[in-house]
């Protein structure tokens, strides 16, 4: 599958080594706002810099897009993308918006191309390994999800954070562990959250100071449509932790995953709260996180004409659920929320 990415920033780097390491996907073209980015990127991967995203989109060789731009403008880029003809995937959030989502999802049923989304932690060894285990009663009725995503001060490593703050980390580091939960779990039908700003003035690596306009610290409690209750945590002030992980609590057992986001993270399974044994992954696992796992399950996806795993309507329920909990944490009260999804399958060898 030949794949362009739009927005040559930080996380870009990190897409094309995986491009380039991964069977299946060649990377021919990038494009940015800043056209040095992107030429910079393209000649060090073998790939054409484009001036616009028309000129990129205008491209035959382009088969699917990569939207890496700043979420306030993953609608105007996936949907221009949709409508030429081309396949996306999109980092997250697909939208800020419950219903640009779900129109964007629609858009490619229209068109008949895909729309893949971000993100893609749920496809690694580990959560698979955690997935399956739980999937065939390791730990009796799970009811109860602990999730964590403490991400510390992101001016501390990024040059320009103020697009991260804005979103928030419910939506820029939640998503992770509400994507996988709602994927093992189903859709969630309630939600209750609480919100607050610790740190509300910032300093950047080159400075420059800002203020935040988005909490920085968020807890939801998300009731599933099967019953389990998963209680997120998110904050841009803990630092990464040993509390960046998922809990799951079954009536026989629990599962602890230190952390949601490496395919390599550790499996610790206990049934008394006090002595852990480890579970073993399933198949040997990526060491870290592996930018490439949606792109790779799209790729075989539309080769073999099946649905692909990180659906856009996943995607939009999950961008409903953190509306509900933004409406929540402002007025107060449960937000119900009505949407559902087709639950994505379990890898091939995850079975």
């Amino acid at each position: 599958m030949n794949v362009a990415i739009v927005g040559a920033g930080v996380i870009a780097q990190r897409y094309a080594e995986r491009i380039a390491e991964v069977d299946g996907l060649t990377l021919v073209g990038v494009t940015d706002v800043l056209p040095e980015r992107a030429e910079a990127l393209a000649e060090k991967h073998g790939a054409s810099a484009y001036e616009t995203l028309d000129e990129l989109l205008a491209a035959p060789d382009v088969e699917t897009v990569v939207n890496l731009t700043i979420p306030a403008k993953h609608v105007a880029v996936t949907r221009a993308a949709l409508e030429a003809g081309k396949h996306v995937h999109t980092e997250k959030p697909v939208a800020l918006h419950a219903a640009e989502a779900r129109a964007l999802a629609a858009l490619a049923r229209e068109r008949g191309v895909r729309l893949s989304c971000a993100p893609a932690t749920l496809l690694g060894e580990a959560q698979q390994t955690a997935w399956k285990h739980i999937r065939d009663g390791g730990l009796g009725d799970v009811k109860v999800v602990y999730a964590e995503a403490n991400w510390g001060l992101i001016e501390s490593w990024h040059p320009e954070p103020e697009s991260l703050y804005a979103s928030g980390p419910l939506v820029d580091v939640g998503i992770y562990p509400l994507t996988i939960v709602t994927a093992m779990f189903g859709p969630v039908r309630r939600v209750t959250a609480f919100a607050t700003t610790v740190q509300p003035v910032r300093t950047r690596k080159d400075g420059k100071t800002f203020e935040l306009e988005t909490p920085d610290f968020w807890v939801a409690a998300c009731e599933h449509e099967g019953g389990v209750v998963t209680r997120l945590t998110a904050t841009f002030w803990v630092k990464p932790s040993k509390q960046r992980g998922l809990e799951f609590h079954g009536n026989r057992a629990s599962l602890w995953m230190p952390t949601w986001g490496e395919s390599n993270s550790r499996l610790l399974r206990t049934e008394n709260g006090e002595e852990y044994e480890p579970v073993s992954v399933l198949r040997p696992a990526y060491e870290g996180f592996d930018w490439s796992l949606a792109l790779v399950d799209l790729a075989e996806a539309i080769r073999d004409g099946r649905p692909h795993r990180m659906s856009a309507e996943h995607a939009a329920h999950v961008v409903e659920v953190l509306n509900g909990a933004d409406d929540s944490r402002r007025n107060g009260g449960a937000v119900e929320i009505s949407s559902s999804f087709d639950a994505p399958q379990p890898l091939d060898w995850a079975r």
